[in-house]
């Protein structure tokens, strides 16, 4: 069952991707067609963050109380309907209540996917599930970018978003039928309720501070290139539309491949002896400076092709820090309050993809160039890896009857 589970869960989280992904891919025909300035592409692009990110931590709460089943099916059910909302839309308003309505139905996605896999799977599997469901989240970009790009082209933007958003919810009819109906407990981890904390207990964690603070890392980045890499290999680069469809999705594929590699290898450490702490922050800290390093070649090589190879390196690298992001938050939370803790984290991660595609947009409409944007993430990636390395401590579980105030 764990294993059927997983796999809608990856499923699903490559759909949520594709979903969201597919304005920027769609973003040069709709800013034609619409008359929409770069300025309104970038608060578009922001839009969906607006209700994602603040949802979250509802979405965590809701998440521990209810039964996931239902829950997930929910939230589901309203992102793929407003993915199909998207086709219809004719003016800047429509597409942004669209962009919003977007944004809450994904917001339930991790904190009920780290629930379910904090229950379904131990320590030493832990980060394998993880990197299996965010190579869906890389697999998902990589599809809206190459598939997405090559049918925008020849069929246009409102058939790609209307058959997408409907065909989608196909995914609920095996959910429905695998997902358990309840809140049942995982023989791996039981949980007491008694030992449940209160969220005032989750912002007062200095831990939990270093995880959310990171996760602001990974999104300002990651919402940086699901956002603006394909208007800057049309624009700055010089591609078409189907080169960049081609081309601007082997970074993707690449990070959904590192992530599964370093999710295999970080398990199989800790197999052999290794403390989850030493192998989770290796991955952790090395990933986010090592992304960082490679950024900066990107944009400062003059062949295109060298551009789209450091990008790829970059999201290679990339791939290590979120093969093990989530198995952190997992281990230090427990199943008593993954959801919640998710949420929050989730939620300040995702302010990230909030202020990134409205800087990213303010400094391309005032200098011309992506130069200042791409510095800007790489000093971002550096503070997130400071956080883990100054706040994080030992990951193991947190004893939740103990109280601890930050720091």
């Amino acid at each position: 069952m764990s294993n059927r589970i997983l796999i809608l869960l990856v499923a699903s989280v490559a759909i949520n991707y594709i979903d969201r992904g597919l304005l920027s891919v769609s973003a040069p025909l709709i800013q034609t067609q619409l008359g929409l300035s770069t300025s309104q592409l970038g608060i578009l692009f922001s839009a969906f963050f607006w209700t994602y990110a603040s949802v979250q931590i509802f979405a965590g709460w809701v998440v521990d109380r209810y039964p996931l089943k239902w829950v997930y099916a929910a939230g589901f059910l309203i992102w793929s309907l407003a993915t199909a909302a998207t086709g219809l839309t004719a003016s800047f308003g429509q597409l942004l209540a669209a962009r919003l309505l977007l944004g809450f139905g994904e917001s339930v996605a991790y904190p009920a996917t780290s629930k379910i896999l904090v229950r379904e799977f131990p320590e030493s599997r832990r980060g394998f599930a993880n990197a299996m469901v965010d190579a869906g989240s890389k697999i998902g970009p990589g599809l809206s970018t190459l598939a997405g790009g090559l049918l925008v082209t020849q069929y246009g933007w409102r058939p790609l978003f209307l058959g997408v958003g409907l065909v989608s919810l196909l995914w609920l009819i095996p959910w429905m039928l695998y997902a358990r109906g309840g809140q049942e407990n995982a023989a791996h981890q039981p949980e007491t309720a008694a030992a449940s904390p209160s969220m005032t207990a989750l912002l007062l964690r200095r831990e939990a501070w270093g995880t959310y603070l990171g996760m602001f890392a990974l999104g300002y980045v990651w919402y940086f290139l699901l956002s603006w890499l394909p208007s800057y290999l049309v624009k700055e680069r010089g591609f078409s539309m189907s080169s960049m469809a081609m081309l601007g999705s082997v970074p993707f594929w690449g990070m959904a491949g590192a992530t599964l590699a370093g999710g295999w290898c970080s398990d199989a450490w800790i197999r052999r002896g290794a403390s989850p702490t030493r192998v989770r922050k290796t991955f952790l800290i090395g990933g986010l400076l090592l992304c960082g390093a490679a950024m900066l070649p990107a944009v400062l090589v003059s062949d295109p092709r060298w551009c789209v190879g450091w990008l790829t390196a970059a999201c290679l690298l990339l791939g290590l820090y979120t093969s093990n992001v989530w198995a952190v938050t997992q281990t230090l939370a427990g199943p008593v309050a993954a959801g919640r803790w998710s949420g929050i984290q989730n939620a300040i991660g995702n302010l990230g993809g909030v202020v990134s595609p409205l800087v990213t947009g303010w400094i391309v409409t005032q200098t011309g160039s992506f130069l200042l944007a791409f510095l800007a993430a790489s000093a971002v990636l550096a503070g997130g890896a400071a956080c883990y390395l100054f706040l994080l401590g030992e990951v193991r579980p947190v004893d939740w009857s103990q109280r601890r105030s930050f720091p």
